[in-house]
């Protein structure tokens, strides 16, 4: 049943709004200290290469040079982990040394006298060439690691190759695997059999701001200006990084110009500026340049991978056998590869699955999570085999999403565990209803011209929430509620919204409340980072928590002094009132006095014990400032937390360019209940024109012969701009509760993604009589060669092109 809440669910305007539009906010190269200095980097030329001489006489003799770092200056990190600066450059643009000068013009032309004597060594570009049996390895000790996976070596043998050819993935000892039901009864009771190799390429995040920093030393602390994406969750992480206790950590990010999960942690850059401010004892700003945001700011990783699976004649899969060669950079990477396989098992359910992968390091710019980092490359791979399915069983290509979709008994991956919530057939409904979907495919196929008309739909997932955070509010004597959160300001406004569940629990006006964020020596708790899809879950319970910690304390000050039981007693309209009397009462800011002088719980003098530190070290922060509200989110929760996204749109194209015009688009997300209804459609139309870069544009072109990018810069990488999206794209949510969250919210950020871009290939296919490409991007040149029935520029399997 739908609740009726005053902030819930309403639109509003965020505090940081009006300074992002009048471009009075500030991001971390914007400002300025005292005595600062400027750095610049000496990148390796090579993809694979060791530092055997620097001679930096010249540059340290020149008037303004103050400082010079490198590798030798820094901590040394375990491999596969990546380090600050490195005397052996895995990869095209790897850091290998840094200056501060005055101003940065003296440093750049620091940086061109220095000399830097460097022996080539092997590289590789592509997962699959390091794993033939005398194949390149990307760095000495392994070819294989990432998150939770030792650094290794793994060959695979001849004849694996041999008995693929170039056309099928040759599919030798995975690093890891798991399995659940009769694989082969599934296939033997199947009524349709598809059988595919797929390819999705790697792609740079290109945030609008680049990871500039700037850092400063103050009484043994450092302060660090960054483009992050997240807030507390970042200190103990920095801290570790460079050595110190997350006390001595102080880190100031208030706006974050993009990330797409490349910011979503510390990042080793970070520890440049930190380690020449130290060293120059001046302050120190690192300002990145889009190059070097291309080189070390991070890419998705990219697929190369094969799928086999049945269905019953009514679309029902019975079994799915999926293998993911991973291509994880140099360092540790991220675990997309295995998010594959569990993005198949819920979105798809099938009844017996099998799923192996291996995570391949290769002398190419860092891997993180981008946006659904393997859910979407998985819906990309997976949901144009749906079509194909469909097509040859003679089922609407809906219907064929509609009955392998998950409902609330859903279950996902390995251990097949439970979900909390899923409107998946929801939204895959109202989606078709809002774009007609009965009417647009009779389109299918349509000539006008040079444009043939074809439609297509996608659907996607992400994990939408996590718990086990901690909240802090404190109610002040100016009658204000205050709401610390360090979530971080990643640009969605979520850590705006999700604090307005506080708000709601404690009755209080929008108006006289006030976030804290963004400086984390402002008493910010223990809050997750602003990445994968949680905020709207996580950080709504961890704030909930809070608010219900202060309105218990609320009541019991009320039962003090007006006497009664503290359950007789609610609040609202800034005020805690007896239910039976609601004249009488206390004003909010009257409790908050009360509070300072009851001390002890009240005021914040005495604390829980279950504490996150850096929330126990905000809260003594604020204590005996007004009433505070502190809490562990301990509230139930019992399954993974799903977030999903429908899409659907039309697509011309042009059969004489290969040019293809994205007509309409339609997204529907299953997020539970919308918090702030601008923001759910920003994110549903900013997620989709993302996924059209990745469905028809984005990727890395590396030169095998020599490991360089052609892709660096914004144009060369082919990002969509306004001629790329449709005139009207229209975005809507099923709006329906998760049982565990205290509102009913979880989050949206990420599926929409994957969704529009697996659409669109699905739609090129549907408007070329199903013509299947197999991989994205899906270029004009690739088209035309369909059309034309010549072959294709790449081999099946070659990435990087």
């Amino acid at each position: 049943m739908a609740v009726d809440y005053k902030l819930i669910g309403k639109d509003f305007t965020p505090s940081d709004l009006v300074g992002k539009v009048t471009g009075a906010a500030k991001y971390s190269e914007d400002f300025r200290v005292e005595g600062m200095l400027f750095a610049k980097l000496l990148m390796s030329p090579m993809p694979h290469a060791k530092v055997r001489n620097i001679d930096a006489s010249k540059a340290l003799a020149m008037p303004g040079v103050v400082a010079v770092l490198t590798a030798d200056d820094v901590p040394k990190v375990k491999p596969p982990m990546e380090p600050m600066l490195t005397n052996e450059p895995l990869y095209a643009g790897e850091p290998i040394l840094a200056v501060a000068a005055v101003d940065e013009v003296t440093a750049a032309e620091a940086i061109e006298k220095i000399q830097v004597d460097l022996q080539p060594l092997p590289f590789v570009v592509d997962p699959l060439e390091s794993l033939r049996p005398r194949g390149p390895n990307a760095r000495s000790e392994g070819n294989v690691a990432n998150v939770r996976l030792p650094l290794q070596t793994i060959k695979w043998k001849a004849k694996d190759f041999a008995a693929a050819g170039e056309d099928r993935l040759p599919m030798g000892k995975p690093a890891e695997e798991w399995q659940y039901g009769d694989l082969e009864a599934g296939f033997e009771q199947a009524d349709l059999v598809l059988e595919e190799t797929f390819v999705t390429q790697a792609m740079t995040h290109h945030p609008m701001e680049p990871r500039s920093a700037l850092a400063y030393w103050q009484n043994d602390k450092l302060f660090l200006h960054g483009s992050s994406q997240s807030g507390s969750f970042i200190v103990p992480r920095m801290a570790k990084l460079m050595g110190l206790a997350p006390s001595q950590v102080v880190l100031i990010a208030e706006n974050c110009g993009g990330g797409f999960g490349s910011k979503a942690v510390e990042y080793p850059q970070w520890g440049i500026p930190a380690l020449l401010a130290k060293k120059a004892k001046r302050p120190v700003l690192l300002r990145v340049t889009r190059e070097e945001e291309y080189c070390f700011g991070r890419s998705r990783a990219g697929f190369q991978g094969w799928v086999k699976i049945g269905f019953r004649k009514d679309g029902r899969i019975t079994a799915m056998d999926i293998y993911v060669v991973h291509s994880n950079g140099p360092y540790a990477g991220f675990w997309d590869f295995r998010n594959a396989g569990k993005a198949a098992s819920i979105v798809y359910q099938p009844l017996a699955m099998r799923w192996r992968g291996i995570s391949v390091l290769t002398n190419t710019p860092p891997r993180s999570a981008q946006r659904g980092p393997g859910e979407n490359q998985t819906a990309t791979a997976l949901e144009p085999f749906l079509d194909k399915a469909a097509k040859q069983l003679g089922l609407d290509q809906v219907a064929i999403r509609r009955i392998n979709a998950p409902d609330h008994s859903g279950k996902v991956g390995a251990k097949q565990e439970p979900i909390t919530s899923s409107y998946l057939r929801e939204a895959l409904d109202q989606g078709a209803a809002r774009f007609k979907w009965a009417e647009q495919v009779k389109q299918s196929g349509k000539r006008t011209g040079t444009k043939v008309t074809g439609v297509g739909v996608g659907t996607a997932f992400h994990q939408a929430g996590w718990n086990g955070f901690d909240g802090l509010v404190v109610l002040k004597p100016d009658g204000k509620l205050y709401i610390h959160n360090g979530t971080g300001n990643l640009g969605t406004f979520s850590y705006a919204a999700t604090a307005r569940a506080a708000a709601e629990a404690l009755g209080m006006p929008w108006e006289r409340c006030e976030v804290v964020f963004g400086d984390t020596s402002r008493n910010l708790p223990w809050n997750i980072g602003q990445f994968g899809s949680n905020t709207s879950f996580t950080m709504v319970r961890t704030n909930y928590v809070a608010a219900m910690d202060a309105k218990t304390k609320l009541q019991e000050i009320a039962a003090k002094e007006l006497g009664g039981e503290a359950s007789e007693y609610d609040v609202g309209d800034e005020r805690v009132y007896l239910k039976s009397n609601p004249e009488q009462g206390l004003s909010m800011a009257q409790a908050a006095e009360r509070a300072i002088g009851l001390g002890g719980k009240y005021s914040g003098a005495e604390l829980p014990d279950n504490l996150n530190p850096l929330t126990a070290q905000a809260a003594k922060g604020v204590a005996g400032q007004g009433l505070v509200g502190v809490a562990k989110d301990t509230l139930e929760k019992k399954g993974l937390v799903p977030g999903f996204c429908a899409a659907f749109v039309r697509v011309e194209v042009d059969v004489e360019t290969g040019h293809v015009d994205i007509a309409e688009f339609v997204g529907v997300a299953d997020c539970g209940t919308v918090i702030h209804p601008q923001s759910m459609e920003t994110q549903i139309k900013g997620g989709a024109v993302q996924g059209f870069g990745m469905a028809l544009g984005e990727r890395h072109i590396i030169d095998p012969k020599f490991g360089l990018s052609g892709t660096r810069g914004l144009y060369a990488s082919r990002i969509p701009t306004y001629l790329d999206v449709p005139l009207e794209m229209h975005a809507e949510a099923v709006n329906l509760p998760d049982p565990y969250s205290p509102i009913g919210s979880k989050g949206l950020g990420e599926p929409p993604q994957g969704a529009a871009a697996a659409a669109v290939v699905c739609a090129i296919s549907d408007a070329l009589s199903g013509t299947y490409f197999n991989r994205i991007p899906v270029s004009a040149d690739m088209i035309l060669n369909a059309i034309e029935g010549q072959p294709q520029s790449y081999k099946p399997l070659e990435v990087n092109v």
